[in-house]
């Protein structure tokens, strides 16, 4: 890695405030669960309303674009044109899948981990909303630098490597958790950093995909 490309991309970082956005509500959400002393089913269904804003939000930034790469983007066996087809047709493709996969992750949800009387309801649509306008202001911020020729089958199938790990945390390690009020929280800022590096991961992937595509039309 050139030290242009290093400093280019700590200057990104340490100027996204975005990223500080993501992690106040975060450890705001922490900090409920600890003074509402909310299970961990309660905290599942917070981040499956996340996963679907991420979703919403990539719905946008996909059709969005004015200009992006097809690289390594196959369909039916065959690559695909950056055309506005490909991008009509991969808006709607993800759209319907991501869709189908939350559908049937909320069902998963509902009958594996039952919900108790006492459901805190308000809470949980309180920290959806905090996470949806982090999101939103994500999306308005990182919109013009997201454009730069981003790679579309990356944007299509980032979202997946973003969910994946923070839910699997809360999944796996809630069990072990159990009732324990501070392995809770460890549990939770371990949620916290995955999903803050992969928010960062998404952004420095899509600026590379820009200067590779930029560097090609040289």
């Amino acid at each position: 890695m050139h030290s242009g490309d290093t400093i280019h991309r700590a200057g990104l970082l340490y100027s996204d405030r975005s990223l500080t956005f993501l992690l106040i509500t975060n450890l705001a959400t922490v900090v409920l669960a600890v003074l509402q002393q909310w299970t961990i089913t309660d905290l599942l269904w917070i981040y499956w309303g996340q996963s679907v804003v991420i979703g919403y939000y990539n719905v946008h930034r996909i059709v969005d674009l004015d200009r992006f790469s097809t690289d390594g983007f196959i369909r039916s066996i065959r690559p695909v044109e950056p055309a506005c087809e490909t991008q009509r047709c991969t808006a709607v493709c993800f759209a319907l899948h991501y869709g189908l996969f939350h559908l049937v992750y909320g069902v998963f949800l509902l009958t594996t981990f039952r919900i108790q009387p006492g459901f805190p309801v308000s809470g949980i649509l309180l920290c959806i909303l905090a996470f949806w306008l982090t999101h939103r202001y994500s999306y308005r911020f990182n919109r013009e630098r997201d454009r730069a020729v981003p790679n579309i089958g990356s944007l299509m199938f980032f979202p997946y490597a973003r969910i994946i790990p923070m839910n699997l945390v809360i999944l796996l390690g809630g069990p072990i958790a159990g009732d324990d009020p501070v392995a809770l929280v460890l549990l939770l800022m371990l949620k916290t950093g995955a999903d803050l590096a992969m928010h960062v991961i998404g952004h420095v992937m899509a600026s590379s995909d820009a200067r590779r595509a930029s560097a090609r039309q040289i």
